[in-house]
């Protein structure tokens, strides 16, 4: 620790004053009122106040001590903290001097001795604004200087980003001494603020320059501030940072940002997340709130991550109830228990059962009656859906049409499918019932329901998907298997997808198929160095990616729109809807009847052609096919299917 400064000494005896602040704000002030007042006449007079004056100060001291209180108190100055006194503190100071003067002068000009000089008017008010705006700023440095004194032993910090945000973490660290960071000084892309000094502190260089700036300023930390960083202007940072040999944080994006709570509290360790750069959403919450506030909401699927995320944003749209349909006893327990401690005003209903059994779906919506029902209970990995046909079928297809039903039998005013960018020119099982699904649900529209599907791609750290699979292959040492090199899909966090689903359901009127905007697609390759990275290795070095083969039912790239399926903009821009009607070649209720007799017979090539009958965009892998059909039938289809 450096030896404390005898202002750092004065500083913190005027942090200690506790309780006698409000009494030392008005000794002060008061002192302020009267010294502007009589130092006014002295600079009037040249320091020698004729004595034909003396009735004048006389009679206008008084008067100016207590109108000034008056103002004071009633725009509240003697209330705040005048260590955190800020420019908006200091306009109210200036319009409380100014009425306090204007009155005081009516008051002196109606009532007091003849000859007032008029000159003091301006003079007092000038003085006085100076004085009682100085006394604050001065405690305000006073107090950071005593708070800098705090800070010695912290780690030394750059600030990335010299632009509003890094701005205010600048000045929410000198405030909170026991955060562990000194900032050494600011690292800016823009060349035009290299050399600048801001607060303070100097813009030392851009961000090629972080390595040699690390060095010299023997830097151990680098604090991202840039809410508004695109993904690849994130990973740019990222890679610099490593480079540059030093630890790395974040402050959150524009959408994470929680008000009323400091950046610097809010500081962590950048996340995949981070390195996508989704902006945040905006959302509709008067018409999504108008559409679940006071009813009660029925969720399927309810323990997902789809399905929990649901939740969470339906209780925080005010539904009165909410139903958690889930086929799964322990997540179903712990949301059950997460939601009564974060909303203990809803009513929470959690009920065990499967889509595949009608009658417990029809139970269920009997006895809660909700009023929005949103379908997120579905099975979803490729590869696995291509082993488990039938049991893909049954609750995919089956499962939704028991749930539609029994929603429309029930009265249901809203039905929202969560579908998939699978279902988009479908090349496996899972994207092929998924799109079957909504064709379903369209099928019911007209019924007094209003059925609508919302299509989206992958959710980062949603069960089973790539980034939890690739953490956990990192901490067991490597290798991380990517099945492509080129392989790339759509990617968004959980609360986005989520929230763009309830404006989607709020817009729709029945019967559309609404897709989001999924932004450009991430390669998995890359999505996988750079999560290497963000545990602090090396790809190729320390771990090691290793590429095994596209699965069955993947394709390189998904699609969220087809060539026959052109999408129209909506009011919002993250989601669009698709202009075609989305139904399936030939009669629902029959293609139903196909599925149902296989599935019940077992037999696979009968429903892969059922499938195939409905769907004729749908194209089965060669891995399916040769489990059906002997090889050289399945290569030719193969080969047709290609065409």
């Amino acid at each position: 620790m450096f030896p404390e400064t005898q202002v750092a000494r004065c500083a913190r005896i005027l942090l200690r004053l506790g309780p006698a602040h409000r009494a030392m704000v008005w000794v002060v002030q008061l002192g302020v009122f009267a010294a502007s007042g009589v130092l006014a006449f002295l600079l009037r007079f040249e320091f020698t106040i004729p004595e034909a004056h003396w009735k004048h100060l006389a009679w206008g001291l008084p008067v100016w001590l207590a109108v000034k209180s008056l103002a004071f108190r009633l725009a509240e100055l003697d209330r705040g903290w005048w260590r955190y006194v800020s420019i908006t503190d200091v306009v109210r100071i200036g319009l409380a001097n100014l009425g306090a003067s204007l009155l005081s002068a009516a008051v002196i000009m109606a009532a007091g001795p003849a000859g007032f000089p008029r000159s003091i008017y301006l003079l007092d008010l000038v003085l006085c604004f100076l004085g009682t705006a100085g006394a604050r700023v001065l405690v305000r440095m006073l107090a950071e200087a005593a708070q800098g004194q705090g800070q010695v032993s912290g780690k030394r910090v750059l600030i990335y980003g010299a632009g509003a945000a890094g701005i205010q973490l600048l000045e929410e660290l000198r405030r909170n001494p026991a955060l562990p960071y000194r900032v050494a000084g600011f690292v800016d892309d823009d060349p035009g603020k290299v050399g600048l000094v801001v607060r303070g502190k100097k813009v030392l260089g851009q961000g090629e320059q972080l390595t040699e700036l690390v060095r010299r300023h023997r830097a151990e930390v680098v604090l991202i501030a840039i809410p508004s960083a695109a993904g690849s202007q994130m990973t740019r940072i990222m890679k610099l940072c490593h480079q540059a040999g030093v630890e790395y944080k974040t402050i959150p994006g524009l959408g994470e940002i929680i008000e009323g709570n400091g950046l610097a509290k809010q500081i962590r360790d950048v996340a995949v997340e981070d390195l996508l750069g989704r902006s945040p959403v905006r959302l509709e919450e008067g018409a999504i709130r108008a559409k679940l506030a006071g009813k009660v909401v029925l969720v399927t699927g309810a323990a997902g991550s789809i399905g929990s995320e649901l939740c969470r944003q339906v209780a925080r749209f005010g539904a009165r109830a909410l139903v958690a349909f889930e086929i799964a006893e322990s997540p179903l327990f712990e949301l059950e228990q997460e939601m009564r401690r974060a909303h203990p005003e809803l009513e929470f209903w959690p009920e065990i059962g499967s889509v595949q059994n009608l009658e417990r779906v029809r139970e269920v919506m009997e006895r809660r009656r909700p009023a929005v029902v949103y379908h997120a209970a579905a099975y979803k990995h490729v590869p696995m859906m291509e082993q488990h046909v039938f049991e893909a079928v049954e609750n995919n297809v089956f499962g939704t049409w028991n749930v539609a039903q029994a929603a429309k039998e029930a009265g249901v005013g809203d039905f929202v499918l969560i579908s998939t960018d699978k279902a988009v020119r479908p090349a496996s099982v899972m994207g092929a019932t998924k799109r079957l699904a909504e064709a379903l649900v369209q099928s019911m529209q007209g019924s007094g329901t209003r059925f609508v599907s919302v299509r989206f791609g992958n959710v980062l750290g949603s069960a089973g998907s790539v980034v939890p699979v690739f953490k956990k292959q990192i901490a067991a040492g490597g290798p991380v298997t990517v099945t492509h090199p080129e392989m790339r899909r759509f990617f968004m966090t959980i609360p986005e997808a989520v929230q763009l689903v309830l404006e989607a359901s709020a817009m729709g009127r029945g019967g559309e198929v609404f897709v989001l905007d999924m932004g450009e697609p991430v390669r998995i390759r890359d999505l996988a160095e750079n999560l290497i990275l963000l545990s602090g290795l090396k790809p190729g070095v320390d771990i090691r990616i290793e590429y095994t083969g596209v699965r069955p039912g993947e394709k390189l790239y998904e699609e969220l729109s087809t060539l026959l399926e052109d999408t129209l903009p909506t009011p919002h821009e993250k989601i669009r809807v698709h202009s075609g009607n989305g139904l399936i070649a030939g009669d629902v209720a029959e293609c139903l009847r196909a599925l149902r007799r296989a599935c019940e017979a077992r037999d696979l090539a009968d429903v892969v052609l059922a499938l195939k009958d409905a769907l004729p965009e749908y194209s089965p892998s060669a891995e399916l096919l040769r489990r059906i059909v002997p090889p050289k039938a399945a290569h030719a289809l193969v080969q047709q299917a290609r065409a």
